[in-house]
């Protein structure tokens, strides 16, 4: 098997293939294992040609026989359809003694299941020969984790019910009991290797944050611990998740900590981890102001760390915020940003910033930034919380609770005893700051505009964390034992990588889709199980495709047919 490139004779595109040698009538012939693009340019040619060597590596060590027996009519249909590609026959039934058995969604399994096994996971418990049933539990339920997250007991259901595939409740509680130490450790040397062999490069820019996870309980324990809560759960007990991406959004590594562990102090251990398990010593690490403070700044110089960390501008002091205000400190600065819109198909966009930067000591650089489209955002914002805030003014028959809320607090005064009144003046000096933004980094050999296009990058994590909350349902989480947290968390990490690497091969081989948009098409995937009553034979008829379907099953390298076919 071997990576193969041709070039169209009709166009200047060339192709780039993965084919295999097989003997045929005495003579030597290649076969097309998988079409990998069509590269326009050397740039994208060596992107396809790097993804065909990643691609064809899992290829060669592929497992020959099939991971799990077909227990159940849904691996059964699966199974049959590869099988019968190519090799569609007549099929000779009489419609009467036909009777609809299920109606199951394939979809997920087919192609998410081929990014699942090509990050390593289908033998991360061990052999799947020896290690069946478990084996095929972590399969599903992360499937059933990326289909329709839910509690362990209600994705059991799901699978039953949806996909065909029936599993032990005891037996995903089983399986979860097996993520030790030293099963984590292995998931996060296959991500992070996964990541770089896709890339092939090594890492210059890690994107780093941390939110709160919360816990349907109020018992702590060693790991479960109130804290500081993003999520205002305050009297719950919670765990500190920290995520690592790439600047393409490819999940790299994650670490939990206990739940009253300060963001900050979380910061020593990564890279720490970053150094001795992957060997990244030459890295930017680009972070939220959660990460600013002296101690957190220092601690980075010290091991001589690049960073590029947001700035809380008005903390300054007022030497610097009057700088800052002065508009003729800036001058304009073209650049290129991401867009941010994963499913809208734009690329990325041209931006016009004003730019001004400050040297705080001999390491360290402020760079502000102003925005006219995000200074148009920020007044309106304003404008919506001030309508709000009006209206809570005519209601409110105690000031005390607009006064104890920060977010009206700021924009209040009190006249006379108890009056309370907006403060044009502060709303004055609020309007003042609208399109600023600043971030501090320690890198000043970087062009200005490369340093703030790493950060707009950011938005990789938060977007990791907002498909980990709210797409994912990474929280609350309903276990109790540290053990099964982290294999809760190991799950959901997990499923976050099949979406995103899914997702980055979309946008190089067919287009932009959100995971939303992925996980809509493909739960569409579905195939209607027919048994003739008269025979006991069992028959699947397979639902249309769209065209995002057909391009989903494409950058996967699987053909599907929507034929109806004989389920042996």
């Amino acid at each position: 098997m071997f990576v193969r490139t041709k070039k169209s004779p009709k166009t200047d595109k060339i192709s780039v293939q993965i084919v295999k040698n097989i003997r045929k009538d005495g003579k030597v012939r290649q076969v097309i294992v998988r079409h990998v693009g069509m590269a326009k340019n050397e740039e994208e040619l060596k992107h396809f040609k790097r993804l065909a060597e990643y691609i064809k590596a899992d290829l060669e060590s592929e497992y020959q026989l099939n991971i799990f027996s077909s227990e159940v009519i849904a691996e059964q249909a699966i199974e049959a359809r590869k099988r019968q590609e190519g090799k569609e026959k007549e099929l000779s039934v009489n419609l009467k003694e036909l009777r609809e058995e299920q109606r199951i969604t394939v979809g997920i399994h087919e192609v998410y299941g081929v990014i699942y096994r090509e990050l390593g996971f289908h033998n991360l418990l061990g052999s799947p020969s020896r290690k069946v049933a478990v084996s095929k539990a972590l399969y599903n339920i992360v499937m059933a984790r990326i289909a329709s997250p839910g509690s362990k007991r209600r994705s059991v259901k799901l699978l039953k019910d949806d996909f065909g595939v029936r599993l032990r409740l005891d037996t995903v509680y089983q399986m979860m009991d097996m993520f030790e130490d030293k099963v984590i450790d292995k998931l996060k040397e296959r991500t992070y290797r996964a990541a770089r062999e896709l890339l092939d490069q090594e890492f210059d820019v890690v994107f780093y944050d941390c939110t709160t996870l919360y816990f349907e309980s109020f018992q702590e324990d060693d790991l479960r611990r109130n804290g500081y809560s993003k999520d205002n759960k305050f009297n719950q007990p919670q765990v500190l998740l920290a995520i690592l991406v790439t600047t393409e959004g490819l999940p790299v590594s994650y670490e939990v900590y206990p739940g009253n562990t300060f963001e900050g102090h979380t910061l020593s251990n990564a890279l720490d981890e970053l150094r001795s398990k992957y060997r990244i010593n030459n890295v930017i690490f680009v972070s939220d102001s959660a990460l600013l403070s002296k101690e957190n700044l220092s601690l980075l110089e010290s091991k001589r760390q690049g960073y590029i960390v947001g700035a809380r501008l008005r903390n300054l002091s007022n030497s610097l915020k009057e700088k800052i205000l002065d508009k003729d400190n800036y001058h304009p600065l073209k650049m290129r940003v991401k867009n941010q819109e994963v499913n809208t198909g734009l690329d990325d966009m041209e931006s016009e910033y004003s730019v001004a930067y400050f040297d705080l000591d001999e390491n360290r650089r402020l760079i502000v930034t102003y925005s006219p489209r995000r200074a148009t955002k920020d007044r309106l914002d304003r404008e919506k919380a001030l309508r709000r805030l009006k209206k809570r003014l005519e209601k409110s028959k105690n000031p005390s609770d607009m006064i104890s809320n920060y977010g009206y607090k700021r924009f209040l005064k009190i006249e006379g005893e108890s009056k309370l009144v907006l403060n044009e003046e502060k709303l004055e000096l609020e309007s003042r700051w609208d399109g600023l933004h600043g971030v501090i980094t320690n890198r000043k050999d970087l062009p200005l505009a490369e340093i703030i296009s790493q950060y707009h990058g950011l938005w990789q994590v938060e977007e990791s964390f907002r498909i980990s909350k709210h797409d994912l349902r990474i929280r609350p989480i309903y276990h109790w034992t540290p053990r099964r947290v982290r294999a809760h968390i190991a799950i959901c990490f997990m499923a976050l990588s099949c979406i995103r690497h899914l997702e980055y091969r979309a946008v190089r081989l067919y287009r932009k889709l959100s995971p939303e948009v992925i996980r809509n098409e493909l739960l569409h995937v579905q195939m209607s199980i027919l048994k003739d009553t008269k025979k006991g034979r069992y028959y699947a008829i397979p639902s249309s495709l769209s065209e995002h379907t057909k391009g989903l099953y494409k950058i996967v390298g699987k053909k599907i047919s929507t034929r109806p076919f004989e389920i042996k």
